[in-house]
């Protein structure tokens, strides 16, 4: 593991504007939005601008109690499962549903500028666009706060308001959706967004692109298990998507910042959506007390867990005596708003969808299908982007599947049944989904669908278990929304 001290460094990442002082002003004094061009502009803060990393990974396995004298309430709360103290602090759970529903907001407008200007052909793309936006927001929505998606129950289970108009009203009551009915409209909306969704854009990969959109698309269907609209929507990738993953092999010479900038470039051909968002999380390895520590990072990143039996090219770091240690990926633009008081506001560039993710995707769309072979030659690609030293010797086998991930009983039990064969390469699956997006809170999903166990110790303290069906793998409703009538979830 590398060691190196690190302070922290400002550069410019990214700027972004939107539309939010349109949206707060009283109607009288809006700018009318009357053209295509206004529709585009309203349309960039159509994506959340805040973070549900550090929420989301330190619910997960992937964090352990590093003993860190000290550590923010909202770390702590995170790793107990617990509803986080009602405050408008960044990172936090409220701030992310706010931030979501504002997203929401925006799409909303957008979509009622089109439909007063006729619904025409040449708004088509902007169409798309808010109609994916939409979706993505609220799919966020009913992952957190909702219980994980299982057609048995989905027509009962708590779901989120799904929100298709902008509020008229000062303080507008909503009711919460089922599951079921959220899962139907998101699906409308990715189906109709599919259909004029353009690349045409400065900066694509800030915006819904088609590839972003499938992306998006077959994380939605793998929950649903769709396999083979998984299958179909990648389908542009193929089985070896030369070029089109992350080169974890170029960072092994980078410096640590540029690995950081590198990581959410709009230049990398992995990166299919990517958002600025307020959020103080390349703070997280030093502030958090609960974060992947030293100790027992090499259980998730040792060659042992390597299923060609070879290190990874995943390079960590640790600022503070291996304490906690990080992979690069956040690079932190403070944006002052007053230099001399040193106030302002911390944006990291953060990738959403990624060639990453997608190809996973398929990976286990493949397996769920009894597709092996296929499975085995799309994972063995997959894995020599990361292994070092990999030669075209270095097979993916079943028998090397089923010896390194061997069926462990009630470990993974997602609503749809397994083969053991199958159950082996999707924990497989999911272990090299854990890795490749250490920190940024895509396990978290994966412990929900999966109805993992977790455990979470805390020196001198009785061990926290999340049991399977545990009331709190569904966040808590904020206060702020419970208190305008949203129902709360059962605890």
């Amino acid at each position: 593991m590398k060691k190196l001290k690190i302070t922290l460094s400002l550069l410019i990442l990214i700027s972004i504007t939107g539309c939010d002082d349109f949206l707060s002003e009283k109607p009288d004094n809006r700018t009318e939005i009357d053209t295509p061009d206004k529709i585009s502009e309203l349309l960039v803060g159509a994506y959340p601008q805040m973070s549900y990393f550090d929420i989301a990974e330190t619910m997960s396995d992937n964090v352990f109690d590093s003993n860190m004298p000290e550590t923010l309430i909202k770390n702590e709360q995170n790793y107990n499962w617990e509803l986080q103290t009602e405050t408008a602090d960044i990172d936090t759970q409220a701030y992310y549903w706010d931030a979501c529903y504002q997203a929401i907001a925006h799409a909303n407008k957008a979509l009622e500028a089109i439909d007063q200007l006729g619904n025409t052909a040449d708004l088509n793309p902007q169409k798309g666009e808010a109609l994916l936006a939409r979706a993505y927001s609220h799919f966020m929505l009913v992952s957190f706060w909702s219980q994980r998606y299982n057609p048995a129950t989905a027509s009962t289970d708590l779901g989120i308001p799904y929100v298709t108009k902008p509020e008229t009203e000062l303080v507008t009551k909503y009711k919460r959706n089922t599951v079921a009915e959220v899962f139907e409209f998101i699906e409308k909306d990715i189906q109709e967004g599919l259909k004029y969704v353009i690349n045409d854009y400065k900066e694509p990969k800030f915006h819904f692109t088609k590839n972003a959109a499938k992306a998006f698309a077959s994380r939605f269907y793998l929950v649903k298990g769709d396999w083979d609209k998984v299958i179909a929507l990648s389908d542009d990738l193929g089985n070896r998507p030369v070029g089109k993953l992350r080169d974890f092999a170029s960072y092994d010479v980078m410096a640590i910042n540029d690995q950081r900038l590198s990581y959410a470039s709009s230049a990398a051909e992995t990166n299919l959506l990517v958002v600025s968002a307020n959020t103080i999380v390349s703070r997280s390895y030093y502030s958090n007390r609960f974060y992947l520590s030293g100790a027992r990072y090499p259980e998730i990143f040792g060659t042992a867990t390597n299923l060609l039996a070879k290190p990874w090219y995943y390079n960590f770091y640790s600022s503070n005596s291996s304490i906690t240690v990080f992979l690069p990926k956040f690079y932190e633009y403070f944006k002052y708003s007053n230099v001399t008081a040193g106030i302002g506001d911390p944006y990291v560039a953060e990738v959403l969808l990624s060639n990453d993710e997608f190809f996973l995707n398929r990976i286990e769309a493949h397996v769920m299908k009894g597709q092996i072979q296929v499975a085995n030659d799309e994972l063995e690609y997959f894995l020599s982007t990361r292994t070092v030293g990999y030669v075209a010797t270095d097979k993916v086998t079943q028998a090397k599947v089923v010896a390194k991930y061997p069926v462990i009983a009630d470990e993974y039990t997602p609503f749809y049944t397994m083969t053991p064969v199958q159950t082996s390469y999707v924990k497989a699956i999911a272990e090299t989904r854990r890795r490749d997006f250490v920190h940024e809170g895509m396990r978290w999903f994966d412990v929900k669908r999966f109805n993992i166990v977790v455990r979470h110790e805390t020196t001198n303290k009785p061990v926290n278990i999340l049991v399977k069906g545990d009331n709190r793998r569904a966040l808590q409703i904020p206060l702020h929304a419970s208190n305008t009538g949203v129902e709360l979830n059962p605890r």
